[in-house]
């Protein structure tokens, strides 16, 4: 029986939201292993941190004693590999820590996995799995039809997609090289509770209740296909317990807006649920378009529906007006990430031991 789970990256957005949907609704061990850069969050599952299913450690996926360490403390029955640098931006400017992370991080990952996996016998080898989580940028650019599914080729056009795909590449390789029970899945865009306020719902919300501007690349006319984390995090947990080995999914929230849309929908919620003189929209300003800036992306996400019966439960609208309704409720945790207090908040508690 599968029961303890090893999750990189539990700590970031979709990370932590996988970490408090195992612990409050099933009888799993989650072991959660980050390194904490600027992008993990230990605040964001003060929740679970003090239940005997949790355990914590503070790791890089690219040192190999210590993820090997882990793999043989900790006896995982299974992984889900989300750890990763993931913001474009950051990517284009700093391209070297997303090759790091991402193409050498998941290296390092899949031998240690193959090796443990290695030594096991019986049901523990026969029900080990190794889910790798990646993205739909992996294919590049749609045009103004189609959609992407599971026999898309790969054209990645950012620093960031390319080191997913990569990746993508190694997490099949050891499949078929070396038996590895490997899954991936590759989602849409992520909004929900919890997002680090340098993407684009989070960033807008917060800039506009501070009055700020709400800057909006280009025309605003990208299109992107957006997903509640809670829904996905579903959808992993779906995949990891009844996906085949050797399979991808695409996981996708059938909710294509363009970022204009995204951003004008955020002013209307903003507009009912915390008035101000003037409606929001008026702090909407257009920016220079970043290089590489793919025009669509859309998941078709039949696969999972047919094969595992998985389809999201929230739509773009539901979803949205609970996200803004939980920035709105969370000012601690909000004042915390954007003051850089949460960084000292974890160091402080990480070396009292009290996480």
């Amino acid at each position: 029986m599968k029961n303890k789970i090893l999750i990189t990256g539990g700590a970031g957005f979709i990370g932590s939201a996988v970490v408090r949907q195992y612990i409050a609704e099933t009888d799993f061990t989650v072991i959660n292993l980050d390194k904490l850069t600027y992008a993990g969050n230990l605040q964001s599952l003060t929740a679970v941190s003090g239940n005997h299913q949790y355990r914590f450690e503070k790791v890089d996926i690219c040192d190999a004693v210590e993820v090997a360490r882990v793999f043989r403390e900790h006896q995982p029955d299974v992984v889900m590999h989300l750890a990763a640098e993931s913001h474009v931006d950051r990517s284009i400017t700093g391209p070297a820590a997303f090759m790091q992370t991402n193409i050498v991080g998941t290296y390092i990952l899949l031998e240690a996995a193959r090796t443990y996996w290695n030594g096991l016998e019986g049901e523990h080898k026969v029900g080990f799995r190794f889910h790798h989580i990646s993205t739909d940028e992996v294919f590049g650019s749609l045009g103004e039809s189609g959609l992407f599914t599971e026999e898309t080729p790969y054209e990645p056009n950012s620093p960031y997609s390319a080191s997913k795909a990569a990746s993508d590449h190694l997490v099949r390789a050891w499949h078929h090289t070396y038996g590895l029970p490997v899954i991936t899945t590759n989602c849409s865009n992520n909004y929900g509770p919890y997002h680090f306020p340098e993407k684009l719902i989070p960033l807008m919300i917060l800039n506009a209740v501070n009055g700020k501007p709400l800057p909006v690349y280009g025309n605003g006319d990208n299109i992107r296909d957006w997903l509640y984390v809670d829904d996905h995090a579903r959808a992993l947990r779906l995949v990891l317990e009844k996906g085949k080995p050797g399979e991808t999914y695409n996981i996708g929230g059938f909710n294509e807006k363009t970022n204009l849309e995204v951003v004008r929908t955020i002013c209307e919620i903003l507009d009912e649920l915390r008035p101000q003189n003037a409606p929001y929209a008026r702090l909407i300003t257009f920016v220079k378009d970043r290089p590489g800036h793919d025009h669509r992306y859309a998941i078709d996400a039949g696969k999972i529906a047919r094969e595992l019966g998985w389809r999201p439960s929230e739509t773009f609208e539901t979803g949205l007006r609970k996200t803004v309704l939980w920035y709105l409720e969370n000012a601690e945790w909000v004042e915390g990430v954007t003051s850089g207090d949460y960084q000292k908040w974890i160091a402080q508690n990480y070396e009292q031991r009290i996480i």
